[in-house]
């Protein structure tokens, strides 16, 4: 038998390198190894939308079988035109994407290679990094400022290999915001040259008080790319739908490079639903802004360091968080630790419903006082 190992394959060394990402444990796994129903599960690992979707979304889904056989519109004409009216966005300017994953790895794969770096900051969104490991470029991780991006000194990272700044906001894991007014100074900043792609994947989680029009910048800025999803506030972290935002020239590229039927029937007919359906998602907003007063309410009672989020989760600090993360899935919780992130004192815990917030503060107890 040949060898077919990774170093008889002469794999570049940046794939060899590159580490597979680790969602959260699924719940029919957890079942299994801890032989209990799905049911008695509660996962609070990868800050999905504890009401699930919209009605008027699943009715969508529920009516669509019919027509899987062919293949999906490969423009995504229906969202495109949906989020065009829904955000007054030219289409030209759209980006559709299999989650705003995609669309950031798609921007990587546009502007990055071997002799070019990509600067982000300390405690990015793990996506952020995979997709710069991917191509073989450089990383330039910019040390965080009290847990959140340090907007000056990622200015001084910048230099003439720079192919693309990454910006999370809200940051993924540790919650934290950049003001508007900050965010856009910094953007006109970046020379023209160099694309800054910010990822606002927990943006519908802000309060109206801390929005900002990221999307009028768009016009003004050539080089910046927005992404969106589906996945958080809209409840569709299962059919994997995205988007970006950039001016046609740019956005015209991103297309170009994207894979063919990138998102499916059922996705985009969906998301069309439920980008329309407004209440669902003013409920959802009212939920987690509920479920985290919650946590910050159980964590002050059990005196554990947290940071305020943005998001709609919580990254608190309990010690040994791979041993307390051990004790909450033997008593059927799902958190996700963050040692990756080089966090490995936290754990961060999604807003869940009231109940399931309550099952994992009293879980929490237990495992911390075992």
């Amino acid at each position: 038998m040949r060898d077919t190992s990774e170093t008889a394959l002469r794999l570049p060394a940046h794939i060899h390198a590159t580490k597979p990402y680790q969602p959260g444990k699924p719940i029919d796994a957890l079942a299994r190894e801890i032989g209990v129903e799905p049911e008695t599960i509660v996962k609070l690992a990868s800050n999905e939308n504890p009401l699930g979707m919209s009605d008027a979304a699943r009715a969508v889904l529920m009516d669509a079988g019919t027509e899987l056989a062919r293949y999906p519109d490969n423009d995504c004409h229906a969202l495109l035109d949906a989020l065009s009216r829904r955000f007054d966005v030219p289409a030209g300017y759209l980006v559709p994407g299999n989650g705003s994953e995609c669309v950031l790895g798609l921007a990587a794969t546009a502007f990055l290679e071997p002799g070019r770096n990509a600067v982000y900051a300390q405690y990015s969104f793990q996506a952020f990094v995979n997709a710069v490991q991917r191509t073989g470029a450089s990383h330039k991780v910019v040390p965080a400022r009290n847990h959140g991006c340090d907007l000056d000194a990622m200015l001084a990272a910048l230099d003439d290999n720079t192919g693309l700044v990454y910006l999370a906001n809200p940051g993924n894991p540790t919650g934290s915001f950049v003001s508007g007014a900050a965010l856009e100074r910094f953007i006109a900043e970046v020379p023209s040259h160099i694309p800054v792609l910010l990822d606002e994947a927990y943006s519908e989680y802000l309060p109206l008080d801390g929005r900002y029009d990221s999307l009028a910048w768009v016009r003004r800025f050539p080089n910046l790319i927005v992404t969106r999803t589906f996945s958080k506030a809209y409840g569709l972290a299962g059919l994997r739908v995205g988007y970006g935002v950039a001016q046609p020239s740019l956005a015209a590229l991103l297309n170009r490079i994207r894979p063919a039927f990138v998102v499916t029937e059922l996705a985009e007919r969906a998301a069309v639903a439920a980008l329309n359906d407004e209440a669902f998602l003013a409920r959802s907003c009212a939920e987690n802004h509920k479920g985290l007063v919650q946590f910050y309410a159980g964590f002050d009672s059990l005196g554990l360091h947290y940071l305020r989020s943005h998001a709609n989760f919580v990254l608190v600090r309990v010690g040994d968080a791979a041993a307390v993360n051990a004790k909450l899935l033997r008593q059927g919780v799902i958190v996700r630790p963050v040692g990756v992130y080089g966090l490995p004192e936290w754990l961060r815990i999604s807003a869940g419903t009231e109940a399931e917030n309550a099952r994992c503060l009293a879980a929490l107890r237990t495992a911390l006082e075992a």
